[in-house]
């Protein structure tokens, strides 16, 4: 694929259309938006450009198109697909600055934004008129809603509320040739041509630059409890999962840990946690509605489902900090790891009753290729997170063995009725593994969507689709 470097011409023109105080060049900035989140990878843009407005983004695409530069559109760098990585140089496109919270609809039960409102200021923001953003990442303090949406991210309340596909309503995107148009309509049933809002999510800035945001808020439930309960080992609390649906509840959470994932956590944050010896696993479970007693007796029935898959123990929590405190053990579970140890992280997903499986075959792989896992996630949803620990592995073997085990946890996955991410995207990083999932005929519909929306390639290249 060939690119035009961004010329010192480019670059006075550049300034003329979005401003020069929006044009950034100096190597500290460079190398800021190097990286993402995605373990130790770094490509170093030309330029960091950071509009202000739509039409901003317009005449920059524009010029960019007909200049043959690359775009690597860029939300809070909290990836972990190497999604905004600017693989070919170009212009890393940071849409920080696009960060208005337009209208809250109390009405319609809706909000306007721009993709760089940070998730958590939404969410705060809906709440202080009663009103729930379910999508909580658990990077949600800094992650964008711009790239929430480019990713199709999670969290671990998609289990009960859905996942963020049910949450967009409308889009306001601008293609690579500068054409500005919105992708559908502020309303909740949409059957008027195909749906181009669906096709957005999860395009990972492929396809066009997002640029406003119309999202469906819901009631917030007045009232939640949670419970953390363990077990003797990782597969009978797996087990557990499906047989809590399988008796009637839907929790709003419900979350998986490893013994190893904790041991982590607590000594990371200084935690006062007792981890009792034969314990391996956890389950973090959270109910959540407007009647406090429905939702103790929900806890009583679910205790008896986990009790029946070997529960060895439950911590219920009811005030607002020890809520707090089960659920910092399970956010920080991510960071915590980064700072242990060297690793690779996967996002895998199955149907949910199939956890106990995928688990057990990534431990068999992990013997097989000579590398430690520890695992966490949405097992409410099916979604586990595979982090893959370099430990004693050595160099050759961390390079040349690791990407065969990854390459067959993936083929399990997808045996299994799974796919590839649940929520973090394909980017660069899974791109590979594409042709496990799907055939050369699926691949070549995605092409052609691409090729149709940016026929010159210059959006995001090299991720997601080779």
């Amino acid at each position: 694929m060939y690119f035009n470097k961004v010329s010192s011409a480019h670059l006075e023109q550049l300034k003329s259309l979005v401003g020069s105080q929006n044009i950034f060049v100096d190597q500290v900035t460079l190398q800021n938006y190097s990286h993402d989140e995605t373990e130790n990878l770094s490509y170093l843009p030309e330029v960091v450009i950071k509009p202000e407005n739509t039409q901003q983004v317009s005449v920059l695409l524009k010029f960019c198109n007909e200049n043959n530069i690359p775009v690597t559109p860029r939300g809070a760098g909290t990836g972990l697909s190497g999604g905004s990585l600017p693989v070919y140089g170009g212009i890393s496109l940071s849409m920080e600055k696009m960060n208005k919270i337009i209208k809250l609809d109390e009405r319609n039960l809706q909000a306007h934004v721009e993709p760089g409102v940070i998730t958590e200021v939404l969410m705060e923001e809906a709440a202080k008129l009663n009103l729930l953003y379910p999508v909580d990442p658990s990077s949600k303090g800094s992650c964008f809603i711009g790239g929430n949406v480019a990713h199709g991210s999670g969290g671990p309340r998609v289990v009960k509320y859905g996942t963020l596909r049910d949450y967009i309503l409308n889009l306001e995107i601008v293609l690579p040739n500068g054409d500005v148009i919105w992708t559908g309509a502020n309303t909740l049933k949409y059957a008027s041509g195909y749906n181009l809002t669906q096709l957005m999510i999860g395009s990972e800035g492929t396809l066009a630059v997002i640029t406003k945001i119309v999202v469906k808020l819901i009631p917030k439930p007045q009232y939640n409890l949670v419970m953390l309960a363990s077990f003797p080992s990782a597969e009978s609390a797996c087990e557990a999962v499906s047989a809590v649906f399988r008796a009637g509840m839907t929790p709003s959470a419900l979350e998986f840990m490893e013994r190893a994932g904790m041991e982590w956590v607590v000594k990371y944050e200084g935690i006062k946690f007792e981890i009792k010896d034969h314990v391996k696993a956890y389950l973090l479970v959270e109910v959540d509605g407007n009647n406090l007693d429905l939702l103790r007796s929900d806890c009583e029935k679910i205790g008896e489902v986990l009790f029946g898959y070997e529960c060895d123990d439950i911590l219920l929590g009811e005030s607002a900090s020890e809520k707090d405190e089960l659920w910092m053990m399970r956010r920080k579970m991510p960071l915590s790891v980064k700072a242990n140890s060297v690793y690779k992280e996967e996002d895998t997903v199955v149907p949910r009753a199939e956890l106990p499986v995928l688990l057990k075959g990534i431990k068999d792989i992990g013997a097989k290729y000579g590398f430690k896992s520890v695992c966490y996630g949405h097992a409410g949803d099916g979604n586990l997170h595979v982090n893959i620990i370099k430990d004693s592995m050595s160099e050759e073997d961390w390079k040349n063995k690791l990407p065969l085990g990854i390459h067959e946890i993936m083929e399990l996955a997808v045996k299994l009725g799974g796919t590839l991410s649940g929520e973090h995207g394909i980017g660069l990083i899974q791109q590979p593994f594409m042709n496990i999932k799907f055939s050369e005929v699926s691949l070549q519909l995605m092409r052609s969507i691409k090729n149709v929306f940016d026929p010159k390639g210059i959006l995001n290249p090299g991720k997601m689709i080779n």
